[in-house]
């Protein structure tokens, strides 16, 4: 299936979840308003993103089960693909406001809309907004998964995962306050785990865990006389494999263009705990383009070229990592229980050379 097909058929699912929440906000007797509002937050933030993160549920689904999921299967992981789409834009709506970010996915910030469908400016609303996005995602897993035997497991992932980006948010936010920038809060274990705590988990780590939960890969099982921790296994590699990807979004945050972005980028501005260092001001366009010029210098730090040295070694040493996964003999292939390295390589090949 063409990459377009796969994202249009995903799509579809969405239109019967967004139908679905607009139906439960006239069953709660909800104003007209009120839902006309609620329906606009759900169509302007959750699906005009590059769905990576939920079609990622249904590739690995695909991968463990070695076969073309049924569509019941299908309808399962794509609902928990849609599930970390809504925790994604809950993320990005919020983030956006306390960035004071102008731009997201190629139109205004949520928060800067002037006007919804006649009902009026969003402005400081967002923050509702962004928290009934996260709710919406509790609603969806009860209507649908209850009844299945990993549904507490999914509840405990989206909590933990969600609780763990949270953390990362708020040393991102305490580390770079704009108006007191201290470039001495900046240190690498700190940069660290900012990345894998506001990224790495909710955007790897929880797309695996779930389709793995789905599949009924245990916690603990024995192969070829040694045991595996599956779910530790996937932490060891998606945990590193999210930091070159947080990596990636800040270079391309200073490096790359609005048009191929989907926003203007405004960490080096923001002061973010990234490579990226400068200042908010009067005279911001100017000092944020001589920090450019200084990163961009041949003879000087050169970030470019640095970048693409470390994105080599990077993709290298995760394939080494993946290489390490036990995996099971050809007898053990169709059990979709069982973890699998093509599983990580998917993954790998969908962030590897990306410029947006």
């Amino acid at each position: 299936m063409s990459h377009a097909n796969t994202r249009n058929k995903f799509l579809a699912i969405f239109e019967g979840i967004r139908e679905e929440l607009v139906a439960h906000m006239k069953s709660e007797k909800m104003p007209e308003d009120a839902i006309a509002w609620f329906n606009e937050n759900l169509i302007y933030n959750v699906p005009g993103g590059k769905l990576n993160r939920g079609v990622s549920v249904v590739d690995t689904v695909t991968i463990l089960l070695n076969r073309p999921p049924t569509d019941d299967e299908y309808f399962k992981a794509a609902l928990l693909g849609w599930c970390i789409e809504l925790l994604q834009a809950f993320f990005l709506v919020s983030d956006d406001i306390m960035d004071g970010s102008i731009s997201r996915r190629g139109q205004p910030c949520w928060y800067r809309v002037s006007n919804v469908k006649g009902l009026g400016k969003v402005h400081n609303i967002a923050v509702n907004d962004s928290c009934m996005l996260e709710c919406a995602i509790y609603h969806i897993l009860k209507n649908h998964l209850r009844r299945e035997s990993y549904y507490v497991d999914l509840l405990e992932l989206f909590q933990e995962v969600t609780y763990k980006t949270e953390m990362g948010q708020l040393v991102d936010q305490i580390t770079a306050p704009e108006d007191n920038i201290d470039i001495g809060k900046y240190t690498l274990p700190k940069h660290a785990f900012i990345v894998r705590y506001k990224t790495a988990y909710y955007s790897f780590y929880l797309s695996v865990a779930l389709a793995m939960r789905m599949c009924g890969v245990p916690d603990v099982y024995e192969l070829n006389g040694k045991t595996v921790e599956p779910y530790k296994e996937a932490n060891r590699i998606l945990i590193p494999m999210g930091e070159f990807f947080q990596v990636q979004d800040d270079y391309l945050d200073y490096h790359g263009t609005e048009a191929q972005i989907g926003k203007i980028g405004t960490d080096i501005i923001d002061g973010k705990c990234s490579l990226n260092y400068g200042k908010k001001g009067p005279e911001q366009a100017m000092r944020e383009q001589a920090v450019k010029d200084v990163y961009n210098d041949d003879e000087g730090l050169n970030i470019p070229k640095r970048y693409e040295e470390y994105s080599k070694n990077t993709v290298a040493e995760i394939n080494a990592m993946i290489e390490l996964v036990p995996e099971s003999d050809a007898q053990d292939e169709l059990r979709g229980d069982r973890l699998r390295r093509d599983v990580f390589r998917a993954f790998l090949s969908k962030i590897t050379d990306r410029t947006a």
